[in-house]
């Protein structure tokens, strides 16, 4: 009777470990992470810093009256966006909606970057952040994935 319960507790416990792994975002693919680093370092750490630190005062307007580059790790706000959105931001740009000019803060890089190397810097960024944070972009990312070129 004993070995009943202990076999029904273990197996119940098992049934939760796994639906709980479920809620968490899948593991990130090492070669994504490997390119998207490389195409970090190229295309992106110029503005956001080698380690995704952002620029410095980069959530205060600069004498331009615009928003300084961001914070990519655990400091900053990338991690709320969904995968769709970081991947239209990366390819068309973006202008910060309280920038006092009326220029793209944030370049396009269509043409430049690949679908699969915006996908991978992508992945790469969520190295960055805290497991909390990638559980909330992954929640945000299966309501808007990767559009389907990226796929």
């Amino acid at each position: 009777m004993r070995s009943a319960a202990l076999c029904a507790g273990l197996g119940l416990f098992g049934i939760a470990a796994v639906a709980r792994a479920a809620d968490d975002p899948p593991p990130l693919a090492p070669a994504d992470v490997k390119a998207g680093r490389t195409v970090y370092r190229h295309a992106c750490a110029s503005c956001h810093g080698a380690r995704g630190e952002g620029a410095s005062n980069w959530e205060r307007p600069d004498a331009q009256g615009e928003m300084p580059a961001p914070s990519h790790d655990k400091r900053g706000h990338t991690w709320k966006h969904s995968d769709a959105m970081l991947y239209r931001i990366i390819q068309t740009g973006w202008r910060d909606e309280f920038n006092k000019t009326e220029r793209l803060t944030m370049p396009a890089f269509a043409g430049q970057l690949s679908p699969k190397q915006t996908v991978a810097v992508i992945t790469y960024l969520k190295t960055l952040w805290r497991s909390d944070q990638r559980r909330f972009q992954w929640e945000e990312s299966r309501r808007e994935p990767f559009p389907p070129e990226a796929r």
